[in-house]
């Protein structure tokens, strides 16, 4: 990397940092002239029916297994709340965690999401929570079932057990409300898109100990790529979701969950790049053929009770059943440079996947003192039952050209030779944590875990105790610096790759240890939260795929375990309320990725896929009037390398989004308008994936949305 292109980098993010430190100028000399103006605004915003401050929340309920405010967790933390993501007409995940730099995406083919925080990829069954337990998220994750979503970062395997080194990533659901609520949502696009959403609450009895929250969804997404045949990929999702509270008692409540996803869309696995990192067929191509699909069709069925035993003791335990089923009839074309010349192979299967996730906790806390020391003690309990189940049957490989879609081959997964694959294992872990708090300025946070993953078959077994520990130092009443030392245990089960050298091996865990310092401050009377972190993590026993250049038959891939992964840098953000008509959110990573590898291994000194030097993002609205909101946003990434190898690179972006949103009274309900453009300024660029499944950025793109509450 050129002295040239790293200053390029530094320069477009410090631009974007310059941007947040203004702003934060800006408010403090308007926050200062006048604090009868605040006061006027809390007011103005009450009649309207909107909260004070919606860009900022004032604690993570996963960080520390608990509600506890964010200034008192030493560790950095991101919440998105839901105002927000509605804000961007977000209609997935990766359009919400946008809104934190050290997130960035990978690969989104076979209709799912890839992640990764602070270079790290997020692991489909141990990188994602919801309410605090696992999810096996080998999907799309919707949405609009979602109040918050927290970045949890670092490591966090002393709560979670099985966490990779990065963090983990915690969908917090909307809950039921004591008042009746009734709202009704319509967005669209300017390729037909249509998705329709009701969000309904309230109490069912009148002493108000039953309530109720509920979201339907239905979505139909007719995407900007095209088929060999001239078609466009299409989705076809609907979404069910309900939460029932009981107050049985004073101290005891019953939350009851339960959610259907029914999602089919067509396989468009990315573009491909040639070894100069130019797409090969153009920005439109799918290489997929037409017929190909996923089908997914996923429940969850949980509950949980939460008994107050006193004032300052609780116990809370929760279980969670999650039914994961998936078709899949794929083309599976093989990357080729030569593709537009000398075509290319695809070897078409049918196949069925099982996941059965079945997750329990048990956590009891406390508030109690020792003299003068107050002590916020955390004893608990969790388990994960897993079950994998795969049947599968091939078609015949062939050699296809482009623009000429080949027929369907009708196959069938049920006419597997082979029979049932099956897998299983089941994980627990019991861990203790102690918040002390010492005096006004000083904690202390202890823990330490055991986790235990039994798997059948000699050797399979994996065992591991997580410590984590932090001190938080509070200079002032409203700003606290803290250092952490944690670590992450990341069981990896088996290779499951037909394609792979290795498939099958059976993987060790990956160990991953980080250092932290950072601090939070809270400015203009806790209306804005200015955060900052330092980390340096380190993994062994490291996990990469790499890509063969030359297949051996069928095998095209090669998957390995040795050496370190050392991730160093900095991160910076602000969240919240700037001046009486001014919200802002915004943040920016810098990252120093590499492979530690033994000298004479390729990979050595190497920097992982789709881990840049340099991200940033901003997202702001200005209230014009009572009714009237401007918004505008910036997203920024730097150069990422699009193989292991490092001999293909993506160049940095910047993409600007604007919106407007008008809210008028009709008939006594709120009804708002809102029109948003992601992509201003037409940039051509490339999001995650490698060379051989990079995901292509979408054009200028328009939305339009209505939304009624009544």
């Amino acid at each position: 990397m050129s002295v040239g292109t790293s200053f390029k980098f530094s320069r477009v993010g410090l631009a974007i940092v310059a941007a947040l430190a203004s702003s934060t100028a800006f408010a403090e000399e308007a926050a200062s002239e006048s604090q009868v103006t605040v006061d006027s605004n809390i007011e103005r915003i009450s009649v309207t029916g909107r909260s004070f401050n919606d860009y900022k929340v004032g604690s993570s309920s996963g960080a520390m297994r608990g509600d506890i405010d964010i200034m008192d967790t030493p560790q950095s933390v991101t919440v998105i709340p839901d105002f927000v993501t509605d804000e961007q007409l977000a209609t997935n995940l990766s359009e919400v965690l946008v809104n934190d730099s050290s997130v960035t995406g990978g690969s989104e083919k076979w209709n799912r999401q890839v992640f990764n925080i602070r270079g790290f990829e997020l692991d489909s069954g141990s990188g994602y929570l919801i309410n605090g337990q696992q999810q096996w998220s080998h999907y799309v994750q919707p949405i609009e079932t979602l109040q918050q979503v927290e970045v949890l970062k670092g490591p966090s395997s002393m709560l979670y057990g099985q966490s990779g080194p990065g963090g983990l990533i915690n969908m917090v659901t909307k809950k039921p409300t004591y008042e009746n609520m009734f709202e009704l949502g319509f967005d669209t696009d300017e390729n037909g898109s249509t998705r329709f959403q009701l969000d309904a609450g309230g109490s069912l009895n009148e002493s108000e100990t039953i309530r109720y929250r509920t979201v339907l969804v239905k979505q139909d997404t007719k995407y900007w790529r095209e088929y060999q045949d001239g078609t466009n990929q299409e989705r076809d999702r609907w979404l069910g979701y309900l939460n029932l509270e009981f107050d049985i008692t004073d101290d005891l409540l019953l939350s009851l969950k339960y959610d259907h996803t029914q999602d089919k869309t067509g396989i468009d696995r990315g573009g491909w790049l040639d070894s100069s990192g130019d797409l090969i067929g153009g920005r439109d191509l799918i290489w997929d053929q037409p017929w190909a699909f996923t089908d997914n069709t996923i429940s969850n069925l949980g509950a949980e009770l939460t008994y107050n035993i006193t004032d300052d003791w609780k116990v809370k335990a929760g279980y969670n059943d999650q039914q994961f089923n998936r078709q899949r009839l794929d083309s599976s074309p093989s990357y080729s440079e030569d593709a537009l010349t000398d075509g290319y192979k695809i070897s078409p299967f049918d196949r069925y996947d099982d996941w059965q996730h079945k997750t329990g906790y048990v956590d009891f806390t406390g508030n109690f003192y020792t003299g003068d020391v107050e002590h916020q003690l955390l004893i608990g309990a969790n388990m994960l039952d897993y079950y994998y189940g795969m049947l599968r049957v091939k078609g015949a490989s062939e050699v296809v050209q482009v623009g000429q879609p080949v027929p369907n081959p009708g196959l069938d997964y049920h006419d597997d030779p082979d029979g049932k694959y099956e897998s299983e294992y089941k994980h627990y872990g019991f861990y203790v944590q102690d918040l002390v708090t010492l005096n006004d300025q000083w904690q202390l946070l202890a823990g330490v875990r055991y986790d235990e993953q039994k798997k059948d078959g000699a050797g399979n077994n994996s065992y591991a105790v997580s410590p984590k520990f932090g001190v938080i130092y509070s200079p002032a009443d409203n700003g606290s610096i803290y250092v952490n030392y944690s670590k992450s245990f990341t069981p990896q089960g088996s290779v499951n790759d037909e394609n792979d050298i290795n498939d099958k091996l059976n993987l060790d865990p990956e160990y991953g240890e980080q250092y932290e310092i950072g601090t939070k401050w809270e400015l203009f009377d806790g209306s804005l939260l200015l955060t900052g972190a330092v980390f340096d993590i380190t993994v062994s026993n490291v996990t990469v795929t790499e890509q063969l250049e030359t297949p051996i038959g069928d095998k095209d891939t090669i998957t390995t375990q040795s050496g370190e992964q050392r991730h160093k840098g900095f991160e910076m953000g602000a969240q919240g309320q700037v001046s009486e008509s001014w919200f802002m959110t915004g943040s920016m990573m810098y990252l120093d990725a590499e492979y530690v590898r033994p000298e004479t291994d390729s990979l050595n000194g190497k920097t992982p896929v789709d881990a840049p030097e340099w991200s940033a993002n901003i997202w702001t609205r200005y209230e014009m009037t009572d009714d009237l909101a401007l918004n505008f946003g910036a997203i920024y990434v730097g150069e990422r390398f699009a193989n292991t190898d490092n001999t293909i690179s993506k160049d940095g972006y910047v993409r600007f989004d604007m919106g407007a949103a008008y809210t008028m009274d009709v008939m006594g309900s709120d009804v708002s308008v809102r029109v948003n453009v992601k992509n201003l300024f037409d940039k051509d660029y490339l999001a995650g994936g490698t060379n051989t499944d990079v995901t292509v950025g979408q054009g200028r793109h328009f939305s339009l949305a209505l939304e009624a509450k009544f």
